[in-house]
């Protein structure tokens, strides 16, 4: 019984993958806006972090990461920019932020789920904080190691004087600002839905 669950594990782990692998390399993973790219990557990651757990949210996390950290070399503008100025500080920018993203989805979904059936509640806090912490977690940590390694470049400086950002916080809202929300809605939306509905079919829950 154990092998077999065991299996069951990989096989979902291994298509969770595979679908974020073909989401990074097809238009259905990223739309480019100006600088900054909006990604649906979390979705698969968050995904898996909730039905599969906290350690496959990590590993799809960096999946993820690693397709990301690939674009920097001559696909991404700008991050063929970061890449250019610090290649180290470039990667983890890329990776680790959404390795701890994809971890914690699934830890909180883990707390949140535990804590309801001990109520008696309908589980429905668990799965929207888990989808709606993907993205924003993702977001946060990326935009966070990009000004902690980048911020005081002569790049990321030119970015935040273009936009008129006097300090940090400022840039980070004015950078993300509306691609961050949609990226959050989306994968709110479309995580909360699935992995309901995924969830109730694997483990009858």
């Amino acid at each position: 019984m154990k092998k077999q669950t065991n299996v069951r594990y990989l096989v979902q782990l291994s298509l969770l993958a595979a679908i974020e692998l073909v989401m990074a390399y097809t238009p259905l993973g990223y739309l480019r806006v100006f600088a900054l790219e909006i990604t649906f990557l979390m979705v698969p990651v968050t995904l898996g972090a909730i039905l599969l757990g906290p350690a496959a949210g990590a590993v799809l996390g960096g999946v993820f990461g690693l397709t990301s950290f690939a674009t920097c070399f001559s696909v991404s503008g700008f991050g063929d920019v970061l890449l250019s100025i610090n290649p180290v500080f470039t990667f983890l920018v890329c990776v680790p932020t959404r390795i701890l993203a994809g971890w914690l989805a699934g830890v909180l979904f883990k707390a949140i789920f535990a804590a309801e059936q001990k109520t008696g509640s309908r589980h429905w806090l668990s799965f929207g904080a888990a989808s709606l912490a993907g993205p924003v977690l993702n977001t946060v940590f990326f935009m966070s190691a990009l000004v902690l390694f980048f911020y005081q470049t002569d790049f990321i400086q030119g970015m935040a004087q273009a936009l008129g950002a006097a300090n940090p916080l400022i840039f980070v809202v004015m950078f993300v600002g509306f691609q961050g929300v949609l990226e959050a809605v989306v994968g709110f939306l479309v995580v909360g839905v699935l992995s309901k509905a995924l969830h109730r079919q694997l483990f009858r829950a």
